[in-house]
């Protein structure tokens, strides 16, 4: 059987790459592989986490060292977008912060409600970036399913960099300890159970659309009432930090909000051109025309 096309086998004697990360040049050359084939640019994320991820994948693989790695990469599709999957993933659960969700639930989107009607609009639009396996963009669609007012509707757009992720998040199917932060009763009511496994009912995934998105991108994903772009600046460096919220900030209207993670905040011009809602759920308010640069939002830490 000819091995000419299949991936490289470690030798049954070979030791497992033992190291924590990569060195420079197995990096750049994982940059570029990525860069070439996906436009996926690790250069603009912060390389140590990056660096562990990679070498967390050359061990999973088998291999004593990383050049075979390479040549994997070099040649499989699959391995590719295994690989972008790694670099990517978060874990999450739903309702994860509950805190942050209760004033989504309490105050935020009952307040985007009465604007959109105030305006004549009839339809709320959410953005879910960096959407991991769906618990975020699900928990809020079950919150917009018990909030949505009469002769109004809500859609949520959800994003994520990898396929395979996106493949699993449209499936709706969650361990059981992804659900522990649902308000009770409410796994009864949305879910079923499944092989051990909880799927969410089909008409709340429905309201849900998923696709491939490079938050890092210089064109935004769309325009949107509601950003909720938690725990994904952190893999950024400053400089793209900033021009990721910049670009955030160009997608939503005047008093369009933004909610980033507990570990995140507003930096650099970024400030200008948000008030802030709630420090502590970091939640923000697109400022208007006439009230960016008057620096409410200079004071987020």
């Amino acid at each position: 059987m000819s091995l000419l096309f299949s991936d490289p086998l470690p030798s049954r004697c070979a030791p497992h790459f033992l190291g924590e990360d990569v060195d420079e040049a197995t990096f750049a050359e994982v940059r570029q592989i990525l860069l070439r084939r996906r436009g996926f640019d690790l250069g603009m994320y912060k390389d140590g986490c990056i660096r562990r991820r990679i070498a967390a994948r050359v061990r999973a693989k088998g291999f004593p060292e990383p050049r075979p790695y390479l040549e994997l990469l070099v040649r499989s599709d699959a391995e590719v977008d295994a690989l972008i999957a790694a670099l990517s993933i978060q874990v999450s659960q739903f309702f994860r912060n509950p805190s942050t969700f209760e004033l989504l639930h309490r105050q935020v989107l009952p307040e985007l409600f009465r604007r959109l009607r105030l305006r004549g609009c009839r339809e709320l639009r959410a953005w879910s970036l960096g959407c991991a396996g769906g618990e975020e963009p699900y928990s809020l669609a079950l919150l917009l399913d018990q909030l949505v007012p009469p002769r109004m509707k809500y859609s949520i757009r959800a994003a994520d960099i990898s396929p395979a992720v996106l493949a699993r998040a449209r499936e709706g199917l969650y361990e059981p300890a992804r659900l522990g932060s649902l308000p009770q009763g409410w796994r009864e009511r949305y879910f079923s159970a499944e092989g051990g496994r909880w799927r969410l009912h089909e008409q709340i995934r429905r309201q849900v659309s998923f696709e491939e998105h490079n938050v890092l991108a210089d064109q935004g994903p769309g325009q949107a009432d509601l950003i909720l772009c938690r725990n994904v600046l952190i893999y950024f460096s400053r400089a793209e930090q900033e021009r990721v919220l910049r670009t955030l900030a160009a997608c939503l209207p005047p008093g369009g909000v933004l909610v980033l993670g507990r570990a995140e905040t507003l930096i650099g011009e970024s400030r200008e051109l948000f008030s802030i809602l709630n420090p502590a759920e970091r939640v923000f308010l697109r400022l208007g025309p006439e009230e960016a640069g008057t620096g409410p939002g200079q004071g987020a830490t």
